[in-house]
């Protein structure tokens, strides 16, 4: 059952912000941008792990345990020797790759810019 309850970003209490700053990073970024471009199908961990370049092991595994928890993917198990998992984007992931997409999106566009504002800022 869904809520019609909305998150109140400034309130210190309220778990938007959690929220936020996991779906802000870098990695779940990556993940989401990978499994929607197989969506609607799977992806093994190793070929997550491959296609996102920089990510260890134990970061890519509590990235993805946060988005099955939040809902956002769903995890599958195939009873093999050793066990593959699967990972997929779940409706309500899907829902979010637009937006992170925008947002990646902008970044790139302006990155330029940025960094020529790190090179002129000095330090305090």
């Amino acid at each position: 059952m869904t809520t019609s309850r909305r998150g109140d970003l400034f309130d210190p209490l309220c778990p938007t912000r959690q929220l936020l700053d996991r779906i802000g990073t870098k990695w779940t970024s990556m993940a989401i941008k990978v499994l929607a471009e197989e969506a609607p199908g799977e992806v093994r961990f190793a070929d997550l792990r491959r296609r996102m370049p920089g990510i260890s092991q134990k970061m890519l595994s509590v990235t993805l345990q946060s988005l099955v928890r939040d809902g956002l993917i769903a995890r599958r198990v195939a009873p093999t020797v050793p066990p593959a998992v699967y990972y997929r984007l779940t409706d309500l992931g899907l829902s979010l790759e637009e937006p992170l997409a925008a947002l990646r999106a902008w970044a790139e566009q302006h990155m330029a810019e940025i960094e020529e504002m790190w090179s002129r800022s000095t330090p305090d």
